[in-house]
């Protein structure tokens, strides 16, 4: 792993009108986090051809990054602090490094924690507390990001509600007892939405604010290893009622994302009108 030293000096995160520059890992190791420039000039061939318009533009791009899971987190403790720091300088800076500017994180347990939780699993909203997943290995890897580059934004995700707010079927409410598929159990809409308010009102006691939210991972994949089926229904129903009323309330300006999934609606026609 290594910084690009000379090719980025008075270089300050954005590639000039003529060179990209990148970073290369192959899988037989060969290359590792190898950076170089690549050149853009006028050729002339049957090449095909990719013309740009800079004075065209569509949808603006909050920028790119990386998730740092619990397993993430966990295999960057385990480096010498000087290895950590130079990845993630190598990652994080945007003047030496890549300039990442985004970071994922799980609300709970992800498919790659190192076990399965939320931060709420005993019965009752008053029992939220972060688990030490999040306050011993993965909280003090997003505060050496944000003191290499403080504008990275966060975006926060649940793979799961607690499973007490979970049902196994949105007609006769049962018990939905694991971690894995399920629904959100409308009847406790407003628990889950404070659930939300108390996550983010936690990240801000470590001075994280939480740039965006989105309600589920992959809402239509029943068969992660912690995961709950939120079809656009539910979501709508739940920003609507309960969410977003709440956010409001506690005047919390995080934003809210809907669709964290996949573009193939994992083949459920009902859910094709998806935005």
């Amino acid at each position: 792993m290594s910084n690009l030293g000379p090719h980025r000096e008075g270089f300050r995160g954005l590639p000039n009108a003529d060179n990209v520059y990148a970073y290369t890992t192959t899988g037989d190791q060969s290359k590792l986090f190898e950076p170089s420039v690549i050149s853009f000039n006028k050729v002339s061939g049957n090449n095909p051809t990719v013309v740009i318009n800079p004075d065209s533009k569509f949808q603006t791009i909050d920028g790119f990054g990386a998730a740092i899971t619990g397993s993430t987190a966990y295999n960057l403790k385990q480096m010498t602090q000087e290895a950590r720091d130079k990845f993630l300088k190598d990652t994080f800076d945007p003047d030496t490094g890549m300039g990442y500017s985004f970071i994922r994180i799980s609300i709970g347990c992800s498919d790659f924690s190192l076990k399965d939780f939320t931060e709420c699993d005993k019965e009752g909203i008053d029992n939220f507390a972060l688990d030490s997943e999040d306050t011993d290995i993965i909280i003090p890897i997003i505060q050496q990001i944000l003191k290499i580059n403080p504008s990275v934004k966060i975006i926060a995700t649940p793979w799961t509600p607690p499973i007490w707010m979970k049902v196994s079927d949105l007609s006769t409410l049962r018990r939905h007892n694991s971690f894995i598929s399920g629904y959100l159990d409308p009847r406790l809409y407003q628990e889950y939405a404070t659930y939300f308010v108390k996550y983010v009102q936690a990240m801000a006691k470590y001075n994280f604010h939480i740039y965006a939210i989105t309600l589920q991972n992959e809402p239509l994949n029943k068969g992660n290893s912690a995961s709950c089926f939120m079809g656009y229904e539910q979501q709508r129903d739940f920003i609507k009622t309960a969410l977003g009323p709440q956010f409001a309330a506690n005047n919390i300006s995080t934003k809210i994302i809907i669709y964290d999934h996949n573009y193939n609606y994992d083949n459920i026609v009902t859910q094709e009108h998806y935005p």
